[in-house]
């Protein structure tokens, strides 16, 4: 069984992008220091397909995130609460040992004079976890950027993971989940409005 890259040989689908041939012998040398062949028949396109898939892991690199919030709307009919995306599932990468964190996402806001979509959060969220990061910093990048871009009374995130790092190697600990937290504005200065706004994204 073989492994899907995602590109596929079809004249209208998109090329597959080159990776430079000194990418390709540091993953090789990486294969051989681990203990195995990299010249044996199921691992000569390995270093390729591992290329391709860090430019696909790292596209956060090439956007800025707050375009995503570019385009707001301000006819929003008298609507003045909390608007809430959570649940939003996200894989980023530990910069430390490269190693997949998976986990979900709940951001919220309360709106002062205009909104957006609600997918431009998800949008967001992935444009800041497409990097290599530490959950930490992931956090507190998607408050900022919202909080900067939409100008809102306040901005909640709140991320749950699970972080390769500490499931596959190290400790080995399965099961464990990192949460995190940044709150801004009323969320953070007023006990009820904090209170409401984790209650809704199901930690209160």
């Amino acid at each position: 069984m073989s492994c899907d890259d995602g590109y596929v040989d079809d004249p209208g689908a998109p090329q597959k992008p080159e990776v430079p041939e000194h990418v390709q012998d540091a993953i090789r040398t990486l294969i051989e220091w681990s203990g195995d062949d990299p010249t044996r028949e199921g691992l000569i396109d390995t270093p390729k397909r591992v290329g391709r898939a860090w430019l696909e892991y790292c596209q956060g690199y090439q956007e800025d995130p707050a375009i995503h919030l570019s385009r707001v709307f301000e006819e929003v009919g008298g609507y003045d609460e909390i608007v809430l995306l959570k649940d939003i599932p996200f894989q980023s990468h530990c910069e430390h040992h490269m190693a997949p964190i998976t986990g979900k996402a709940a951001i919220a806001y309360l709106p002062k004079n205009k909104v957006v979509g609600i997918s431009k959060l998800a949008r967001v969220l992935h444009g800041f976890a497409r990097r290599l990061q530490i959950q930490e910093r992931l956090t507190a990048e998607v408050a900022s950027c919202i909080w900067d871009n939409l100008e809102p009374h306040g901005v909640a995130v709140v991320i749950e993971a699970q972080h390769g790092c500490m499931t596959g190697r190290g400790v080995r600990t399965p099961g464990v989940n990192m949460v995190t937290s940044r709150l801004c504005g009323c969320f953070l200065d007023d006990q009820r409005s904090r209170k409401e706004v984790l209650s809704l994204m199901g930690y209160g």
